[in-house]
């Protein structure tokens, strides 16, 4: 935080009040007299003529120099002062990212190891991604979940918080127990058609094979590579039939390739970690200099001090005058 006066120009009518003193004429104020029966004799033996007359007010040296501090704050309130902090960066929304999530009753297998704690297939991946999602600042986040039908649990949203929530409120078989990746990819590419953001990104993960008999998860991967969708592909596990897993790499290797995205597989919690900072690395978080620049605004400080002197000298002033009253009786 620097200081700044945002209105330096104000205090060239820093001579304003003198100006006024010099240039236009004093005040008259007409004082109350009293008329006398010998009035019109005292004239004739003074020698002096009746006239009309008034008097100008006089003002000591420390009212003038009580104005003049006032007059002073005053104009440094007006000039503006002000704490300045240099802009910042902020991440600038740039991509659309939907992570597409296999919830079948699969996932709910406890085979992964997390930071020395036994859980299930679902629970890891919510437990690592919730890190993953907390650092896409530059990305409107939504969330599929799919199983037998694919639903939309999040909307796209760069509210990352509510993301994590979401997350932490999906159980596994919420969405039926079977795995159709087809429709789940065909379901979210209709999610970022629509969306105006010109990048998109589907992250899809599972760890079993496509069950559906309508749409080959393929064919909606080339549907979607035509709205210009790209899609990352995340198999859970390893390959078909070995260690209680029923992985089809080869399917989600081709669509990831496909749309032009990139295909991985996470078989433990290290994986799934490195996954993650590829896809960092891949789509990167953008930032962009902002123009607004904090600013904590200062001019009630010379004017509260204008108001106080203000205080001081009437009551220095009421003080001096009751005084020489007090000396008067």
């Amino acid at each position: 935080m620097q200081f700044e006066i945002a209105y330096k120009w104000v205090f060239f009518l820093l001579p304003l009040p003198l100006l006024v003193y010099l240039l236009l004429p004093p005040m008259h104020r007409k004082r109350l007299s009293l008329l006398a029966p010998f009035f019109d004799r005292a004239k004739q033996v003074s020698g002096q003529r009746a006239k009309r007359s008034a008097w100008v007010s006089r003002r000591n040296f420390f009212t003038w120099l009580g104005l003049m501090l006032c007059w002073l704050c005053l104009l440094g309130a007006a000039s503006m002062p002000q704490y300045v902090g240099k802009p910042g960066k902020k991440a600038k929304t740039v991509r659309s990212f939907l992570i597409v999530a296999d919830i079948s009753f699969s996932m709910d297998q406890t085979d992964w190891l997390v930071r020395g704690q036994r859980m299930s297939r679902w629970n890891a991946v919510k437990s690592l991604m919730k890190d993953f999602v907390a650092k896409r600042k530059s990305d409107q986040i939504g969330l599929v979940v799919f199983g037998s039908d694919a639903y939309l649990q999040a909307p796209l949203t760069t509210d990352l918080s509510t993301i994590t929530w979401l997350l932490d409120q999906t159980a596994v078989g919420m969405a039926g127990q079977m795995t159709n990746i087809g429709d789940a990819i065909a379901f979210s590419s209709n999610i970022l058609k629509a969306d105006t953001i010109k990048q998109k990104i589907m992250f899809l993960l599972t760890d079993g094979v496509d069950t559906g008999t309508e749409l080959a998860p393929v064919d909606a991967a080339n549907v979607a590579h035509k709205d210009s969708i790209t899609i990352y592909t995340m198999g859970i596990g390893k390959a078909t039939g070995t260690g209680g897993y029923d992985l089809d790499e080869r399917t989600l290797r081709d669509v990831a390739q496909a749309t032009g995205g990139q295909y991985f597989n996470a078989m433990n919690e290290g994986d799934m970690t490195n996954v993650y900072k590829t896809l960092d690395k891949l789509t990167p978080v953008v930032y962009e200099e902002e123009s607004y620049r904090p600013t904590q605004l200062l001019y009630y400080y010379p004017l509260l001090a204008a108001v106080l002197i203000a205080l001081l000298v009437q009551f220095i002033m009421g003080t001096i005058h009751l005084t020489r009253l007090k000396g008067a009786l």
